[in-house]
């Protein structure tokens, strides 16, 4: 899995703000070790997809290149993440018999297997088929059945999908750039990862994954990946927001973003002055503007994206499975105010999450912006189990003759 010589890997995030590539060494006894770091401002990408194909193999080449040469390693395979493609999952369960005894591994390749004949893509590839549990009879969230003795075996798998035109125009762009795509993770998945304890992933917790042009949710539970989502809103939205709002550029905006924004208000708002640089005006022509216009612009975006992911968890049912466990990744997750908007709103205790399990991370890239980044290469350590799919074959799989060979041999 884009393990390469002396147990080299490469991760990509490749997102509407910037593309950032690491490269670590495994060794098999300890956390990845980063060795090479590179980043550089993103272009020719909206929403996490790509619009402008030359412009975005630019900077994945230019993330790549700085990164190399601080490893000094040729990097040949990488493990993509990304939150493009409208990611969503669904939850796929199944039983098969195993005539009263124990159970093997071929009685677990033969229920994934059924459970994979059960999907039906159509205009979406799958990413993750995760393992959420198994059961066994009438005993149920096994992790592990093989060895056990059973009449009926059970899986079910979370299936997450992305829009197969985003995923294939995403592997085009990386192979511009002489690289080979080893997997595409998606990124809230690395990015939780990245940032969860055991604990909490065995407890349950969302993750929100606050990118440039999106939000993606992840929800975990049992130690697995359990439900995944997204919103269209991320804080490139707000940052468009403010350059409408106050007539300034969208750079200046940006700046003013960082430096001064806040999704809560505060006693001295109206105290607060700035300067805004006006937009099409000759010179450095500014004007003068309370802090608490900016807020006023702020405030009503963040509210709108966290009632939107609110929803999606609330439709989904999935949000009885964490309890009020939050934690917040990305670069809009740094946002002065985000946490206790997010606590306020999701009803949840929230706290900022950075990536832990790697050594070499320098502090500037050690921050929530990098955890989907970060959270590949984890996934590359741990090996997650996963039943691997190729489309194709899913398909094919579903059909009469194919479900008729499997019960063959199954019986004979």
């Amino acid at each position: 899995m884009a393990i390469g010589r002396n147990g080299v890997i490469a991760a990509l995030d490749i997102g509407t703000s910037k593309v950032s590539c690491f490269v670590a060494r495994l060794d098999g006894r300890s956390a990845p070790r980063v060795i090479g770091i590179g980043h550089h401002e993103s272009k020719g990408v909206r929403a996490g997809a790509i619009v402008d194909m030359d412009a975005a193999e630019y900077s994945v080449r230019a993330a790549v290149e700085a990164a190399e040469r601080l490893a000094g390693q040729t990097i040949n395979e990488v493990i993509v993440t990304s939150a493009g493609g409208q990611p969503t999952s669904r939850t796929v369960t199944i039983e098969i018999g195993v005539a009263a005894r124990q159970v093997t591994d071929y009685d677990v390749s033969r229920a994934l297997a059924e459970a994979r004949a059960h999907i039906e893509p159509g205009e979406r590839e799958v990413l993750h088929a995760v393992p959420i549990h198994f059961s066994v009879d009438e005993a149920h969230s096994i992790r592990d059945p093989r060895g056990m003795h059973a009449t009926r075996l059970g899986v079910s798998l979370n299936i997450v999908t992305a829009m197969t035109s985003v995923m294939r125009n995403l592997t085009a762009c990386v192979g511009r750039g002489d690289l080979v795509v080893a997997r595409t993770v998606a990124a809230s998945y690395a990015a939780g990862l990245a940032c969860l304890v055991q604990d909490e992933l065995d407890l349950g917790v969302a993750l929100l994954d606050i990118g440039a042009g999106t939000t993606s949710i992840a929800i975990f539970a049992g130690g697995q990946i359990v439900f995944a989502d997204s919103v269209p809103v991320g804080g490139h939205h707000v940052t468009q927001d403010i350059a409408r709002g106050l007539g300034t550029s969208i750079a200046h905006a940006e700046r003013m973003k960082t430096l001064y924004g806040s999704a809560l208000p505060s006693p001295t708002d109206d105290r607060d002055v700035m300067e805004v640089l006006l937009v099409g005006e000759e010179g450095n022509d500014t004007v003068q503007v309370p802090r608490s216009a900016l807020t006023g612009i702020v405030q009503p975006r963040v509210e709108e994206m966290l009632e939107l992911v609110r929803d999606k968890l609330d439709l989904s049912g999935a949000g009885k499975l964490i309890g009020r466990r939050l934690v917040l990744a990305g670069g809009g997750s740094q946002l002065q105010g985000m946490r206790e908007i997010a606590g306020r709103i999701l009803n949840k205790q929230v706290r900022i999450g950075r990536p832990v399990g790697l050594t070499g991370l320098a502090e500037a890239t050690s921050g929530p912006a990098f955890a989907a980044c970060a959270g590949a290469l984890t996934y590359a350590a741990r090996s997650p189990a996963e039943a691997i799919i190729d489309i194709n074959e899913a398909v094919v799989a579903g059909s009469r003759m194919a479900r008729l060979g499997r019960w063959l041999k199954a019986n004979f």
